[in-house]
């Protein structure tokens, strides 16, 4: 295993969830890796959270350490000496700190951008609900999941395990390379939803050819506790 990199808490995971065509995401597909896929189909995340306590080998950084982040990403697997490695690969990351965005892209040539953001998260009660908003040119964007109930184990076989499952982070490179990291936390619990909304404009942000998929209502959606993430550097394979 390699040196932590970043350490942090991600908290209050609300992941919609979409079947996608699998010839829109093979030009985005890492060297090395193939598409991951449940039941037979391919899906893409929208996923909002909070960032907490985040540390870069181990130091704050002042003004940096809590925020919010919504990313949209796919899966991946990469078969290793000790068999698959599951992971995921990020097609878009929103963040409000720019030297966040300038970090990241610099040093595992993710694909982040910075804009205003803002959060509304109250999962505590047994009707909850979780928002996280993004201000693209004049224009608010968010992603809504209302909950209802208690924490709940997530369960072998089951939409929540793919998603959340992903252990590995795998980025192309300029030079036509790939970037393997590690990301540790534990099993996750998740709550069910009674209602998820995206609201988007999706050809600006994410591209016109991701607009029919994101457009309908997801295939799964949930919200997940979160925990203590690990992010190890960067390997290139």
């Amino acid at each position: 295993m390699s040196t932590p990199f970043l350490t942090a808490k991600w908290r209050s995971l609300a992941m919609l969830n979409y079947e996608i065509d699998a010839a829109i995401l093979k030009p985005f597909v890492p060297f090395g890796t193939e598409l991951d896929e449940w039941n037979g189909k391919t899906f893409v995340s929208v996923i909002g959270f909070l960032f907490l306590d985040t540390r870069i080998l181990r130091v704050p950084i002042p003004f940096h350490t809590n925020f919010e982040e919504v990313n949209l990403r796919f899966y991946v697997r990469r078969k290793s000496a000790e068999g698959w490695r599951r992971g995921v690969t990020f097609l878009r990351e929103i963040v409000p700190r720019r030297a966040i965005a300038i970090v990241a892209n610099t040093l595992y040539n993710e694909r982040y951008i910075a804009l205003s953001m803002k959060n509304r998260v109250d999962l505590e009660s047994q009707s909850g609900s979780a928002e996280y908003s993004w201000r693209f040119g004049k224009q608010w964007n968010h992603l809504r999941i209302e909950t209802k109930g208690d924490w709940q184990e997530i369960q072998d076989g089951s939409p929540e395990e793919f998603i959340t499952e992903h252990y590995w982070g795998y980025a192309a490179q300029r030079d036509g390379g790939c970037m393997e990291y590690q990301v540790e936390h534990p099993r996750w619990r998740v709550k069910p939803t009674t209602k998820s909304q995206l609201s988007c404009d999706v050809a600006a942000i994410y591209g016109a050819e991701y607009s029919p998929f994101l457009s309908v209502a997801p295939a799964s959606a949930f919200v997940a506790e979160g925990s203590p993430v690990t992010v190890y550097r960067g390997v290139r394979l």
